[in-house]
């Protein structure tokens, strides 16, 4: 006979019971939202808006988007979901405008120096990611063989990025490195004000899985004086559109980096395992100098941090959709200090953090 807990469970009020039916209805249904964000960029919602001025009424945007004048009412549930979960704001007269995160999917303009962000969520709310996410059940319930595929591997038979993701549907792996591109290149101009010493006394940096170059050009446009390389594969290297501005190495991370007096990593690591980090690293320590000569790897990736508020939550749903898509995690600084370790690297030093990503400098 199976002995009875010592810890008796306390039972629910009826106002307990009454909010956890609204608050499981809240979670049941919150996937309603990203569907209604991406409704809003596939209509030019955020676009339309900015085009009207930065403000419009319900009236005005049926009238832009082209919309028949029947489906006026049913839009206007959509905009008063979009404006409560904060993606626009809007008045008691029915008045809807911008805030920073709808600025961000507005078509057709830089955002200091960066591209809209709408590839990346119309890529993460595409039916790869969201079969991938369905199957998370099943997935837990096999016994698989070392390395474990992701989710999104399991379901499609291959891996976001690869070549046979690009034969399986090329339309979708467009979409999804430029959202890469997009995910990847969001920020630098900030980084570049807010963490200036950052690249300060350094003559030359390899900018890993640099894609196109808008980062190292970036770099090298702040910093004329600088030798930029970008290193990526040959695939995505033949694609960039080479000015003489940085020097395109096309190769792989895991066997040879281009020396350099620093090696970058912009939002790399979080797609791989440890082991795999750990390998990477030790390649990055071999293209660099002693740190008395400068040496030096620079990581911007995120830094989970447990007391952080809503930004924990963030980074927790970036570490869930690792596990959807790839075979890597987020980390917070202690899982970073051992990889670095683990590298041979002697040292390390986050320099600051801006918002859900860490700048962090990592010495031999």
């Amino acid at each position: 006979m199976a002995a009875k807990s010592s810890q008796t469970m306390t039972i629910p009020t009826d106002a307990e019971l009454i909010q956890a039916q609204a608050d499981l209805w809240r979670h049941s249904l919150s996937y309603l939202t990203p569907m209604a964000l991406r409704c809003a960029v596939q209509l030019g919602i955020p676009t339309a808006i900015h085009r009207l001025g930065g403000t419009a009424s319900l009236h005005d945007l049926i009238t832009a988007l082209s919309l028949p004048p029947s489906k006026a009412q049913f839009l206007g549930r959509l905009l008063r979901l979009l404006a409560a979960s904060g993606v626009l704001a809007s008045t008691e007269a029915g008045i809807y405008s911008l805030v920073p995160l709808s600025y961000l999917l507005v078509d057709g303009i830089l955002i200091d120096g960066d591209a809209s962000q709408t590839s990346i969520v119309l890529a993460v709310t595409s039916r790869y990611h969201t079969e991938a996410a369905m199957g998370l059940a099943d997935w837990f319930k096999k016994d698989i063989a070392q390395p474990v595929p992701s989710p999104f591997e399991e379901v499609h038979g291959a891996a976001p990025f690869e070549e046979s993701m690009a034969l399986l549907d090329p339309e979708h792996d467009k979409l999804l490195n430029e959202a890469l591109a997009a995910h990847d290149h969001m920020g630098i101009s900030t980084i570049l004000r807010e963490c200036h010493g950052l690249f300060n006394g350094l003559q030359s940096l390899t900018d890993c899985c640099g894609g196109d170059g808008t980062t190292a050009r970036a770099i090298v446009k702040a910093f004329p004086h600088m030798k930029c390389n970008v290193l990526d594969l040959p695939r995505v290297v033949d694609k960039a559109p080479s000015d003489g501005t940085v020097n395109y190495v096309a190769g792989d991370m895991f066997h040879s980096i281009p020396p350099a007096q620093a090696v970058m990593l912009k939002l790399v690591l979080h797609f791989w395992s440890d082991e795999d980090c750990i390998n990477i690293l030790a390649q990055c320590k071999k293209a660099i100098p002693s740190r008395e000569e400068g040496g030096k790897v620079i990581i911007i990736d995120i830094v989970v941090d447990y007391s952080s508020g809503p930004m924990f939550q963030t980074q927790l749903l970036m570490d869930v959709a690792m596990m959807l898509h790839t075979r890597g995690r987020q980390r917070d600084e202690n899982d970073w200090s051992a990889i670095f370790m683990k590298a041979g690297f002697s040292d390390y030093k986050i320099v600051k953090k801006l918002g859900a990503r860490g700048v962090i400098e990592v010495y031999p």
